[in-house]
C-alpha cells in the first residue's frame, strides 16, 4: 500500500465520520425541537465526533470496506431518543428518523453543488481526482466526490425499512398496531438481519445501483462542462 492509497482511505474514513455525525446530530436536534431533551442533556447535539464514534460502525466497518474497495458506509453511536416526550410518539419518531437521511441528502447536494462550480472552471480537475491525484486540490475534489457518494449511500441505506434503520421508524407510523408490534419484535434481530442480507449480497443489489447512479451524476459534471 503506497502513500496515495493511505491518503485515499483516510479521506474516505473522514467523509464517513462527518456524514454519520451530522446524521446522528440531526436525529437528536429534531427530537429536541419536538420536546425531547435526552440527546441535549447527554451532550449528543455536539458535532464533536468523539461523542458519536462507534468503534465498529464508524471505524472498523468503513475501514474494511475501504480496504476491499467496496461501497463505503458506516454508522455512529445512536443518539438516544425518548418518544414519550412527543405528543404523538410514532409521528415524532418518524420525523426524528427521516431527519438523518434528509441531512445526508442535503450534504450530498452541497458537495455536488461545489463540484459543479469547480467543474465550470476546469472539468479535468474532477477527472484527475478520480485518476492519478498529484495536487492537493485534486485530493480535495476527490474528498468532495467521495463525500457526495457516501451521503447518498448512507441516506438511502438508512431508509431501508428494517429495524433499527430509520426507514422502519417511518414505516411504523403508517402501520396498524399489529404491524408496529411486529417491527418491535423484529428489532432485536435487526442488526443480524442486516448483516445476513449483506453476507448474501442482497443489500449490495440495492446499494450498488445507488453508487452507480451517484458516479453517473459525477460523470455528467465532466461531460457537460
Amino acid at each position: 500500500m503506497n502513500l496515495s492509497d493511505i491518503i485515499d482511505i483516510a479521506l474516505q474514513l473522514t467523509a464517513v465520520l462527518i456524514a454519520v455525525v451530522f446524521h446522528e446530530v440531526a436525529h437528536g436536534y429534531i427530537a429536541f425541537r419536538l420536546g425531547d431533551p435526552t440527546a441535549k442533556s447527554l451532550k449528543r447535539l455536539s458535532l464533536n465526533p468523539i461523542r458519536h464514534i462507534d468503534p465498529i460502525g464508524t471505524i472498523l466497518l468503513p475501514g474494511i470496506l475501504a480496504l476491499l474497495k467496496a461501497p463505503i458506509f458506516g454508522f455512529a453511536k445512536p443518539v438516544p431518543v425518548n418518544p414519550m416526550y412527543f405528543k404523538n410518539p410514532y409521528q415524532g419518531m418518524m420525523w426524528v428518523a427521516i431527519g438523518g437521511p434528509i441531512t445526508n441528502f442535503i450534504l450530498a447536494s452541497l458537495s455536488y453543488g461545489i463540484l459543479w462550480i469547480i467543474t465550470r472552471f476546469d472539468s479535468l480537475l474532477l477527472l484527475n481526482a478520480f485518476g492519478e491525484r498529484t495536487e492537493p486540490i485534486e485530493y480535495g475534489i476527490f474528498f468532495l466526490a467521495i463525500f457526495f457518494i457516501i451521503n447518498i449511500l448512507l441516506g438511502t441505506f438508512n431508509l431501508i425499512p428494517i429495524p433499527p434503520l430509520d426507514g422502519s421508524r417511518v414505516l411504523a407510523y403508517f402501520l396498524p398496531i399489529q404491524g408496529r408490534n411486529l417491527l418491535r419484535q423484529v428489532e432485536r434481530y435487526g442488526l443480524f438481519i442486516v448483516l445476513g442480507l449483506m453476507a448474501l449480497g442482497l443489500l449490495q443489489n440495492v446499494l450498488e445501483p445507488i453508487v452507480d447512479a451517484a458516479l453517473w451524476m459525477l460523470e455528467q459534471l465532466i461531460s457537460v462542462s
